[in-house]
């Protein structure tokens, strides 16, 4: 993403996750204010941890303080294996989840996703949730951009979840994501002529997640 991403490579379950990181800027913050985990879109359709949403999304938490980690998925990239339609894909990132507690175990956690990566996000939220491990608790908060509602079975989302979607995305639409929301009486804030990957909108989605993010 810059000059300053460090790239690394876990061991996954079946065969090394190529891995980015980056760390906020000391001059603004004297240590990190907590740790973001962001997922990319769908794989089979081009999908990586360099997709621009999904550097955005990395941007913004970076902006907040965040020490900010991306994984490419199964078969991308340097990353081993094939498409697991989202399982493998949720267990790879539980996995990127403890790799990254060893450095930073105290840190509040926030996840964010893009597309498919909402779905991956969302599921490890939802076990996260579930389980009884204080070392290992849900994250405060996520932030999901293209939810992916209707492509796959996409779990509810806390209360707190900042959904972006755009008006114009004909890959979900918008009616399916409101129809997800609706439910969990989840707001959803709509980007006016913005399309599923936000062209020429991208600087909404950082601004979004910044502005909203201690409301």
């Amino acid at each position: 993403m810059n000059a300053q991403t460090q790239a690394f490579l876990i061991n996954g379950a079946v065969g090394q996750l190529e891995c980015a990181l980056d760390l906020p800027d000391p001059e603004q913050f004297a240590a990190p204010r907590g740790l973001a985990l962001v997922a990319h879109p769908h794989p089979l359709f081009g999908g990586t941890m360099d997709n621009k949403v999904a550097q955005t999304l990395a941007r913004a938490f970076l902006a907040l303080g965040y020490v900010t980690v991306r994984m490419n998925f199964r078969g991308v990239g340097k990353s081993e294996g094939v498409h697991d339609h989202g399982q493998g894909e949720t267990d790879d990132m539980a996995l990127l989840l403890v790799h990254m507690r060893q450095q930073y175990p105290a840190l509040p956690l926030a996840l964010g996703g893009f597309s498919f990566g909402t779905f991956v996000q969302a599921q490890l939220q939802r076990r996260l949730t579930e389980q009884n491990d204080p070392h290992n608790v849900a994250a405060e908060r996520l932030a999901l951009v293209g939810t992916a509602a209707g492509k796959w079975p996409m779990p509810d989302a806390p209360a707190n979840t900042i959904l972006i979607h755009g008006e114009l995305d004909d890959t979900i639409p918008l009616s399916a994501v409101l129809d997800w929301a609706r439910p969990q009486e989840l707001p959803v804030v709509v980007i006016p002529g913005a399309d599923h990957f936000f062209h020429r909108k991208l600087q909404h989605i950082k601004n979004l997640v910044v502005e909203m993010w201690h409301r």
